[in-house]
């Protein structure tokens, strides 16, 4: 009997001895389970391109033969074959589109890889793509953005570039930059849309311009009438803080000015879709040069300059101001809502059709 539980234990012993020097042997030879990218780390649209080829062609897919870098025309390939590989539409789609060109302004400051992958999305040859970096940005982001752009003819970087601190006038003014070079572009387009870094398309650019027909000639610019723990960043002064390090808006107890030509200030969103024509009055017009001036010491002025413009009854014919109830922008994911609105859910959804 107690023979029997003295050899059972020796065979325990002896599989146990034997199982460990076989995970020590397999280890220490790198026989172990290869180690697999994880799920979700590839994020740049070349690096896809090269994994899908080469699970195609029956290639393991490992850490050490992934090329990381993003496959850029920085690393040693022609615009042709970088446009090739990452299957960029060079040809539109249909009459409906050629007819309607579209102009982006893209406000970016960091990223690389989810701007090319933004800018693979919504990228279409007939559309007119204007590009403002932040000043404050790293040549490693700058370099590549600028080699990006420099292949394709209807992509370009604005040509002044702005230090934007968040919330202040010079967010407003990077988009103001690109407009101003997309009016002069020979594109005959027909809506401008901004977009930030962080933006994504929900719909195909035949969809985008489905819906944008469907305004007739009219603005997206969401927005009401601002709550009372908003009006503040309008009645006070704010001013931009710019340091090496970092920046912010400083917010005083310094009243302003009533707002000039006796212009309702209205609260909505920064992004908006804006026609050619509407574009031209906001870059031309003594009103909003002057709104302009005036929001230069208002907190987050992007967030009513376009809304208020917008609303000038002689300007626009007044439809469906306050109370029309619509989507917006459904066309794009934002980053974020407006916070920290109680009602930031809901403005997101104010769409002011004028």
């Amino acid at each position: 009997m107690v023979g029997n539980m003295k050899l059972k234990v020796l065979k325990f012993v002896v599989g146990l001895i034997a199982i460990s020097i076989t995970l020590l042997f397999l280890y220490t030879n790198n026989l172990v389970l290869p180690k697999y990218l994880p799920v979700g780390k590839i994020s740049n649209s070349s690096v896809l391109a090269e994994v899908c080829d080469m699970i195609i062609t029956g290639k393991k897919i490992l850490d050490g033969n992934i090329p990381m870098t993003p496959l850029t025309p920085l690393r040693n390939i022609t615009c042709q074959q970088y446009l090739t590989q990452n299957h960029y539409i060079m040809k539109p789609l249909s009459k409906d589109e050629a007819e309607f060109p579209l102009a982006y302004v893209m406000v970016i400051h960091k990223d690389f890889d989810t701007f090319e992958r933004l800018f693979r999305a919504i990228y279409m040859p007939q559309n007119v793509y204007c590009v403002h970096v932040d000043e404050k940005a790293t040549s490693a982001f700058k370099d590549p953005v600028g080699s990006l752009l420099s292949c394709f003819a209807n992509a370009f970087l604005a040509s002044k570039r702005e230090s934007v601190v968040y919330a202040g006038l010079s967010r407003l003014q990077a988009d103001l930059n690109c407009l101003q070079d997309l009016i002069g572009s020979q594109v005959p387009w027909k809506y401008t849309i901004n977009t930030c870094g962080q933006d994504f398309p929900l719909k195909t650019n035949r969809e985008i311009v489905q819906y944008l027909k469907g305004f007739k000639g009219k603005n997206i610019t969401p927005g009401v009438l601002p709550p009372p723990h908003i009006i503040r960043r309008t009645r006070y002064m704010h001013l931009e803080q710019k340091y090496q390090l970092f920046s912010f808006m400083l917010w005083t107890w310094i009243r302003k000015m009533s707002p000039p030509h006796n212009l309702t200030i209205y609260f909505g969103s920064s992004y908006v879709a804006l026609t050619r024509e509407f574009a031209n009055f906001v870059l031309q017009d003594q009103r909003a040069i002057d709104l302009l001036g005036w929001s230069k010491d208002t907190y987050s002025p992007d967030e009513h300059f376009w809304v208020t413009l917008n609303r000038i009854p002689d300007i626009c014919p007044a439809v469906g101001l306050q109370d029309h109830m619509s989507q917006g922008r459904p066309f794009l994911q934002p980053p974020t809502t407006l916070q920290p609105l109680e009602s930031a859910t809901h403005l997101s959804s104010v769409t002011g059709t004028s």
